[in-house]
């Protein structure tokens, strides 16, 4: 679905070069910058340096325009991919910017991939402006961003907490930068509800659960790494089952569509065998299968609610999905979940966060979407490598996260999907807008500002190295 702003010649469109993953794959950066791409390529053209760690096809290009153009009815698209190694190197950069000639760049990862770009900015912001689809996923604000922020024109952040960030740590440089907020967006005519009596539904949910009863499912989506709190899902679940007749408690299911061991996390298989085997041997079942679209809506129309538990989280795409589909989600109060939960301020307003209240992990605020069942951090404990010295990390309680189980559990079928449609209605609507459309225009209103007030970089820089002081911590703590 393309945006409302309105269809430009190719001839005449700029054209902007996107360093991310392959748009062709089905990663996270990937699957949002593949929705940018689709709903942008009637106001931009694109050239995609694809990324993979060894790309299979790489040296080749490939030109997507036929093959979009049936996608979303048009007849001009522009789209090139250009797999790659990594994320590219200089020489193949100054390469495509020498080829193609684009309007801009454009960036979406975590920055640390892109070093070896945001040591090029002179070079580059002699040519095009160099923007950047942002996430950090929680405080204290990153200082040690501060160059790879410096470097950017545009800075899109993808959760309101991540805009931010953006702000706190550029301090007095951020009135010389254009920052916008850019949600994730998503098709919401390929994540959708569907009826509890079509007969693929029924037929998948069979399949899924192995034909056994169930009156109620619970649902994780995401990759098996440490930071996903999985075991402590998986925790809350057996106490929400102790908490149950066990009649009761033999219908629900917890169906898990990741993988079952990871060198990144852990091994699930052996904590479900420690956690259920002796009393709820069938209650957790394993989803490996990488299913297209629509067989993936299928299995999020299978579940009653949706849960994640990280503790760092920038956005966490699984819980806009779950939105769409219009299932209640339990989650983790931390970094871009947050704004899916539509926390209410103390001025009755979707809440945003400053200086003073930078976040909602500590629950300053409790009112928020009836779709939402928070699970509020019991402790915060600041973590950090080289490269990133200091980060929150937010636990939450698997006992806290049992009680929202059973919360979502003791409404009625029809309650539950009620207040999951009121989750859909307030996403495809314009304050949330987590939709391809709203995403795209937010994009295009964004490229259209800076192409209209962008001027090249100057040749030299004149810095004042006298009135630096360090970095310091210029957000409150205690809120």
């Amino acid at each position: 679905m393309t945006s409302s702003f309105p269809h430009i010649p190719k001839a005449e469109r700029k054209k902007i070069l996107l360093i991310c993953d392959d748009i062709r794959v089905h990663s996270g950066v990937a699957t949002v910058a593949k929705e940018i791409v689709l709903g942008t390529c009637h106001h931009f053209n694109w050239v995609n340096l694809a990324g993979a760690i060894k790309h299979p096809e790489k040296g080749k290009r490939f030109d997507l325009s036929q093959s979009i153009n049936g996608l979303i009815g048009i007849d001009d698209s522009n789209v090139m991919v250009i797999p790659t190694d990594g994320y590219g190197n200089p020489q193949i950069l100054r390469d495509l910017l020498r080829e193609h000639k684009p309007d801009a760049l454009m960036l979406i990862t975590d920055p640390r991939y892109f070093t070896w770009v945001f040591q090029m900015e002179s070079e580059i912001r002699k040519q095009c402006p160099i923007t950047y689809l942002n996430i950090w996923d929680d405080y204290p604000a990153p200082m040690y961003n501060r160059p790879f922020y410096e470097a950017c024109d545009l800075l899109m952040g993808i959760s309101k907490q991540t805009v931010n960030i953006n702000r706190l740590v550029l301090d007095e440089v951020a009135d010389n930068k254009l920052l916008r907020y850019v949600p994730h967006g998503l098709n919401e005519n390929i994540y959708k509800p569907v009826d509890v009596n079509d007969q693929n539904l029924v037929n998948f949910k069979k399949q899924i659960l192995n034909n056994r009863p169930s009156d109620f499912t619970l649902f994780f989506n995401s990759r098996n790494i440490r930071r996903k709190q999985i075991p402590d899902a998986l925790m809350a679940f057996r106490i929400f089952l102790d908490s149950l007749p066990e009649e009761k408690a033999n219908r629900c299911h917890f169906i898990l569509h990741t993988e079952p061991s990871s060198d990144h996390g852990t091994d699930l298989v052996a904590c479900v065998e420690y956690m259920f085997g002796g009393k709820y041997p069938n209650n957790v079942i394993f989803s490996t299968r990488k299913y297209p679209n629509h067989e993936l809506n299928l299995l999020y129309n299978c579940a009653d609610a949706q849960i994640l538990l990280t503790s760092n989280e920038g956005w966490g795409l699984t819980l806009t999905e779950s939105l769409l589909v219009g299932n209640p989600i339990i989650a983790n109060v931390t970094g871009g979940m947050q704004d899916q939960m539509r926390f209410v301020d103390a001025d009755g307003k979707w809440f945003t966060p400053s200086t003073e209240i930078p976040s909602n992990h500590r629950g300053t605020f409790k009112e928020h979407g009836e779709w939402a069942f928070p699970v509020y951090p019991t402790s915060r404990s600041i973590q950090g490598s080289v490269p990133t010295p200091y980060i929150f990390d937010d636990r939450c309680k698997f006992e806290d996260a049992a009680e929202q189980i059973k919360a979502i559990y003791d409404l009625s079928p029809e309650e539950r999907k009620a207040k999951g449609l009121k989750g859909r209605e307030w996403a495809l609507s314009d304050e949330a807008g987590f939709t391809t459309r709203h995403q795209a225009d937010r994009v295009i209103d964004a490229f259209n500002t800076l192409f209209d007030t962008w001027q090249g970089k100057e040749k030299f820089d004149l810095i004042n190295a006298t009135k630096f002081t360090g970095r310091h911590l210029n957000h409150a703590i205690i809120y």
